[in-house]
Parts: structure tokens; sequence; C-alpha cells
């Protein structure tokens, strides 16, 4: 199946953090929070200013984001668990290449 989010909605894929701590505790499902890390994949147009003029978005798909812990609106596309939120709801953009 195809998705393309419209004007300043990205389609996200949740990264899973690790479940087992540094010191080698396994946390439990129960005990593990949503992750607030996910990976883009796929954008919309961008948003449309006062003159109609589209501004595209800062983020593009393949970026990995940092996103609020209630943001945005899961939904299940192929089987996959995902989020549809607003480029507003983005935090920041992680920069693998620099680490």
């Amino acid at each position: 199946m195809s998705f393309r989010p419209l004007h300043d909605r990205i389609l996200v894929e949740r990264i899973e953090a690790e479940a087992k701590t540094a010191g080698g505790i396994i946390i439990p499902d129960t005990a593990k929070e949503k992750p607030q890390e996910g990976l883009v994949i796929s954008v919309g147009n961008g948003t449309i200013n006062e003159d109609g003029d589209v501004r595209p978005l800062d983020v593009k798909a393949g970026d990995r984001i940092l996103f609020g812990k209630w943001s945005g609106t899961e939904v299940k596309l192929d089987g996959k668990d995902l989020l549809i939120m607003k480029e507003s709801d983005v935090m920041g953009i992680i920069d693998t290449k620099s680490a």
C-alpha cells in the first residue's frame, strides 16, 4: 500500500528502545515507556502561507527524529504500527553522521 501524508503531516515509524539497561537488567514490556524516537517514512508537500506559496517541510523521508510522548495519531498500515503527526510535533532531527 502507498500512503502520502497531506500538507504538514508526516508518517513516522517508532524506533523501539533497548529491552536491557546498560547494567544488564531486562526491562519487562509492562514497564517500558513508548519510544519518543522515530524514522520518517514519508512527508506531505508542506504548508501553504498567506500568499498561497507552499513552504516545504524541514524533515524528509529517512530522517531520525525526536517527538513528544503523546504526539501523533496511531495507525496500522500494511501490518505496521505507525504514527501520523504534524511537523510541529517534531522536537528535532537526530544527526547520526556526527555521532
